[in-house]
């Protein structure tokens, strides 16, 4: 029998498709089959394994189907064959009758191919293109960085010269102020900016070498010169107002010379001379200013003073003494109070018990007005009224110098005369005092003081207030040795008197002891202890 091959029938035309359909022969295709399949049928049956198969089948539905309806396996067999025999042919016919729809598919699929391969190569140039374009747009973006990283060194360039110029230049209207403008704000405004135009030059090493500032530093050194001389004219003229008579010093420094502080800064760093001539004249004003006014104040406390007590004022004394005569003029309560405390007490009120501002707080005393009144006062309160005004004072002075001259140090050199003052004046009074009471009154005022200027947190008294801290000791120590020696001295028989009353030693020294008992109440001091041993 002659066989056809399908794939060449699949590229001829319809016309002969229908040939091939027409030549086949089906029943000799089949006979020779059967023929064959017999054959090979029984030169290869073998039953080795059946067993084995049909134990393993045994339990199949169609296997069981078969044997129930008692057909034998080979008639099944042979009509499975036949079954599949023509399953097959049918897909033949099928095949042959869809070979021109195959053929069309071929041809399709051949075209889609065609197209395809146009796209892969369609895509392959656009590959490369967008290859090409992803390399230059890494050369553009790299191009890029590059002009921003120019961008921005042209624009730090930019702002450093602009600063550059803004500094080094004299504008016209600096020029017209420092040279004629008067000094007030805005003449300390145009003052700061020449002073930073000045530190500018001086600091900056390129910009001395650099060729702007030959043309600039002339002029710059010029106003610097003029600036210098009219705030030293200007600060000059403000200390002689502090000499006039009755000027408040503390508002003319608060109102006046602080406004103004910023020419001592700019004297200091452009003028150092000069700030030391303006310096030179602020101590030496505010030194005789201020010696002058303690002076005064000192002599007119003067003429306000209460004698208390004298040598001849002690514990072991005969009241028929001559001291008698000598203070017949005098009240008897002010003989009293040389032993007793009384009203004394009252200059050390305690703040904290009474929930008032301290007596030792209280503004100093206004002489004129206390002598227009005809008062007299023991002279603690005088001691007390004097170093409150050196307090208060000394507190004022010392800040504003702080401020005004960002030194401390200024504040002793202007000081050292109104010290000089008060210690001429108390080293004048202490050896003549004989008031062992107001000593102590004094002792305890020196402490109150300490306490109020460590509050303060001003250190500028420390020394001089333990100074007069110091004196006052010793002077109590002898006047209170003066009272026992004057009992252990003292004559029986002249201080005899016929009297059912304690006698007036006893009263005194009981007066005396309880009035030194009640000062040292609260104050740990080492030295009283000492006296009472």
């Amino acid at each position: 029998m002659g066989t056809i091959d399908l794939g060449e029938a699949q590229g001829q035309s319809p016309a002969f498709a229908g040939e091939v359909t027409n030549v086949f022969d089906l029943g000799a295709f089949v006979g020779e089959l059967t023929v064959d399949d017999d054959a090979a049928s029984s030169d290869d049956l073998s039953l080795e394994g059946l067993e084995q198969e049909l134990e393993e089948y045994k339990n199949d539905d169609v296997v069981a189907n078969i044997l129930s309806k008692g057909i034998k396996l080979r008639d099944h067999t042979k009509g499975v064959e036949n079954n599949l025999r023509q399953v097959e042919l049918d897909s033949i016919q099928d095949y042959i009758r869809e070979s021109d729809n195959l053929v069309s598919l071929h041809e399709q699929i051949r075209d889609c191919d065609n197209i395809l391969s146009q796209m892969e190569t369609l895509l392959s140039g656009f590959q490369a293109e967008i290859g090409s374009i992803s390399s230059d747009i890494k050369i553009l973006q790299e191009k890029s960085m590059d002009m921003g990283l120019k961008l921005k060194n042209r624009k730090v360039a930019e702002s450093k010269l602009a600063k550059f110029v803004e500094d080094i230049i004299v504008p016209p209207r600096m020029v017209d102020i420092i040279v004629d403008g008067e000094v007030n704000e805005e003449y300390l405004r145009t003052l700061d900016i020449l002073s930073k135009k000045l530190k500018f030059v001086e600091v900056d090493p390129l910009v001395k070498s650099s060729k702007a500032l030959k043309d600039v530093q002339p002029e710059l050194e010029k106003l610097r010169q003029k600036a210098v001389s009219k705030v030293f004219e200007f600060i000059v003229q403000k200390l002689y107002a502090l000499r006039k008579p009755k000027t408040n010093i503390q508002i003319l420094q608060q109102s006046v010379l602080l406004k103004y502080k910023y020419v001592i800064s700019f004297l200091k760093d452009h003028g150092k001379e000069v700030y030391t001539e303006v310096r030179a004249a602020y101590i030496d004003t505010m030194n005789k200013v201020l010696s002058a006014h303690f002076r005064a104040y000192i002599q007119a406390l003067e003429k306000l003073q209460l004698d208390i007590a004298t040598s001849s004022d002690m514990i072991g004394v005969e009241t028929r003494s001559a001291g008698l005569f000598t203070r017949a003029r005098e009240p008897l309560k002010n003989r009293s109070a040389v032993f007793a405390l009384g009203d004394r007490i009252n200059i050390l009120k305690d703040v904290t018990l009474l929930l008032q501002c301290l007596e030792i707080d209280q503004p100093a005393l206004i002489p004129h007005i206390a002598e227009a009144s005809a008062q007299k006062y023991p002279y603690e309160v005088l001691f007390r009224s004097l170093h409150k005004l050196l307090m208060d004072t000394a507190t004022s002075e010392y800040l504003f110098c702080d401020e005004f001259f960002g030194e401390e140090s200024i504040f002793y050199d202007i000081f050292a005369g109104p010290f000089a003052v008060v210690d001429e004046h108390f080293t004048s009074i202490l050896p003549n005092c004989y008031d062992a009471i107001g000593l102590m009154l004094m002792i305890r005022i020196i402490h109150q003081h300490q306490l109020i200027m460590s509050r303060r947190r001003i250190p500028c008294l420390d020394s001089y207030l333990d100074k007069v801290n110091i004196a006052l000791w010793p002077r109590f120590k002898m006047v209170f040795d003066l009272h026992l020696s004057s009992l252990r001295n003292a004559n029986v028989k002249t201080l005899w008197e016929d009297d059912v009353h304690p006698h007036y030693v006893m009263r005194r020294y009981a007066e005396f002891t309880a009035s030194l008992i009640h000062l040292n109440v609260g104050y740990e001091d080492g030295q009283a202890r000492y006296l009472w041993q």
